[in-house]
């Protein structure tokens, strides 16, 4: 990490982005990570940075850029390892929570909710990422380091309360078990209609009672968190077919079947303006969002998380509409553009979406104009923020959010190798 660190630093020319890629790409490691043994097992906890807690989704995320490291540092691939092993801890402690604890004796401030709180978890939001996540670290750990040993009997364990998960919230026999009420002035903290959310019609898709934000959908079937699925059940065939984890892969086969065919019938949607684009959210009845959010799984992202996306034209016409002012969270002001989302308020950008669209971009100009948004709006401190606002970078939320960091670090490297010229 130092080394390459060191190395961006000293060859890109525009010293600035440099500094800013010194301080934010390892900042996971630097502030966030406890590692230790359990078991004699490696066990690392990731907080996202200024809430002390690990969410699946965000501990992935922001150790995903360290893998291509592993085969250089022994040290640096037993906390990867501790990573991928906490998480299956949490997934069979409850799939259907989104941030842990370490202290698995420890309340939340959340255990008020009515939904099943146990003491160790932070908050129970059911978010389908929340599960795909694990299984693209997992899967991407393997691939860089040929290691096996972590897809053990309670990593298989975990696996299949994954599968089991998906299919209580394909919900084709009823509702399924989860439900979620908070007392709250804010209608994106709670879910509706006695914690179950609106109806849906059965498509084979996977209902989702928040998004990526920890926001409340609108619509259950949250379509880039669905195509997010499907590449994720997909690397678990790819798992299942070298290890002996006992995983069904016809059950898997057929799940995958089932959400694409949701998809192709009521996730894509034909716009006058931008031709045939994804939904954001869908019901199955008819009704769709047309949105993008600026959290990840997003529309914006699936070529990220999904490659074989890339280049299709519904993703190309999807982009065209998520960066345009028809989306209604894509926002221009005197600081930037760039996508924000209901969780931080109207005109708040988010540096997660500007680093995103550079990582998904091919257009030179598009990069270079991303890395420069970047560059200009970390408001002097040296670090990405949660959001914000579009006239004035120096109004910003989350001082310290590791994720950010990350996935700045991630566009700033993937950028240094691929194409140089542009971080002159």
């Amino acid at each position: 990490m130092e080394r390459l660190i060191a190395e961006v630093r000293k060859n890109i020319k525009n010293k600035e982005l440099g500094w800013l890629f010194g301080n934010c790409f390892p900042n996971t490691l630097d502030t966030t990570v406890d590692f230790s043994t359990t078991n004699g097992e490696p066990d690392t906890y990731v907080i996202t940075g200024d809430i002390d807690a690990m969410w699946l989704r965000d501990s992935s995320a922001q150790v995903w850029p360290y893998l291509p490291l592993c085969k250089q540092d022994p040290e640096l691939k037993q906390l990867l390892k501790g990573v991928i092993n906490r998480q299956a801890r949490c997934i069979l402690k409850d799939p259907y929570a989104n941030a842990f604890y370490k202290d698995e004796q420890k309340q939340s401030e959340w255990i008020s909710d009515d939904t099943h709180m146990q003491p160790g978890i932070h908050e129970r939001k059911w978010e389908i990422d929340s599960l795909c996540y694990p299984i693209r670290l997992a899967h991407g750990y393997w691939r860089e380091t040929g290691d096996t040993s972590v897809f053990d009997e309670r990593w298989a364990a975990a696996m299949k309360m994954i599968i089991k998960t998906f299919k209580e919230q394909q919900r084709m026999d009823g509702p399924g078990p989860y439900s979620f009420m908070r007392k709250t002035e804010y209608a994106t903290d709670t879910v509706p209609l006695s914690g179950y959310g609106y109806p849906v019609r059965p498509n084979g898709m996977i209902c989702s009672m928040f998004r990526p934000s920890d926001d409340a959908t609108i619509y259950p079937y949250l379509v880039p968190s669905n195509l997010f699925a499907i590449a994720s059940l997909k690397q678990l065939l790819d798992i299942a077919g070298v290890t002996k984890t006992g995983l069904d892969a016809g059950a898997i086969q057929a799940m995958i079947a089932q959400i694409e065919a949701g998809i192709e019938k009521d996730g894509k949607i034909k716009t006058q303006k931008h031709g045939e684009i994804y939904a954001y959210e869908v019901n199955g009845y008819g009704s769709y969002n047309l949105m993008d959010d600026a959290n990840v799984p997003s529309l914006l992202s699936l070529p990220y998380l999904v490659p074989d996306l890339k280049n299709t034209a519904t993703y190309n016409s999807t982009r065209n509409f998520v960066l345009s002012a028809d989306n209604p969270f894509f926002f221009k002001g005197k600081a930037a553009e760039g996508i924000g989302g209901p969780h931080a308020g109207m005109n708040r950008i988010w540096p997660i979406s500007i680093a995103m669209r550079g990582l998904t971009s091919n257009n030179d100009a598009e990069i270079k104009m991303c890395t420069s948004l970047l560059q200009h709006t970390h408001a002097g401190k040296g670090f990405m923020h949660e959001s914000f606002h579009k006239d004035d970078a120096a109004q910003f939320t989350r001082p310290w959010f590791a994720w950010a960091n990350t996935l700045f670090g991630e566009f700033i490297w993937k950028t240094y190798r691929e194409k140089p010229q542009l971080l002159s």
